[in-house]
């Protein structure tokens, strides 16, 4: 998944969201940013890209994105609550009418036995209540492969959402 392929997703999804009339927020913890750069890169987003949170502490979570800390608490920051958490604050906290969030382990460190480095968990939501999570297990292939590897599943996961997929 190179570059140029995510660029051409990146298309994709901008194409899609002008012909429905869409807008997007990101909400991004492991890629930092990533997703909406890849969306930004392409001259004329701004009138598909509503606003990018880049959330990587617990606090900026709670305090940008509204994630309950009783989530965090109980289910950890990588986790499918927390990562859909992340998806409905990027709404509620934006005029996107889709949102994709992102939180993960990229590594080199911090992982666990039960939270192993590339354990990555996506969850896009649509305003009109369509949304998907994917759980990844990308392993221990290097922090920039496992941030680039979500960020082509992130892209995948608006297009979806974009094309008006029923899920």
């Amino acid at each position: 998944m190179t570059d140029e392929w995510n660029a051409e997703v990146a298309e994709r999804v901008l194409a899609a969201c002008r012909a429905n009339h869409l807008m997007i927020a990101t909400a991004e913890s492991c890629t930092g940013g990533l997703v909406a750069a890849a969306l930004t890169d392409i001259a004329g987003a701004s009138d598909v890209v509503d606003r990018g949170f880049v959330t990587y502490s617990d606090a900026a979570k709670t305090a940008m994105l509204d994630v309950p800390e009783s989530i965090l608490a109980r289910d950890g920051a990588v986790s499918a609550a927390t990562a859909e958490a992340m998806a409905q604050g990027a709404l509620a906290n934006s005029a996107a009418h889709i949102a994709v969030a992102i939180t993960g382990i990229a590594g080199p460190g911090g992982g666990s036995a039960e939270k192993p480095v590339g354990l990555v968990h996506l969850f896009a939501a649509a305003r009109d209540g369509r949304k998907v999570h994917r759980e990844k297990h990308y392993g221990d292939i290097g922090r920039g492969a496992v941030r680039m590897r979500s960020v082509a599943e992130a892209l995948a996961m608006l297009e979806l959402l974009a094309s008006g997929a029923h899920i």
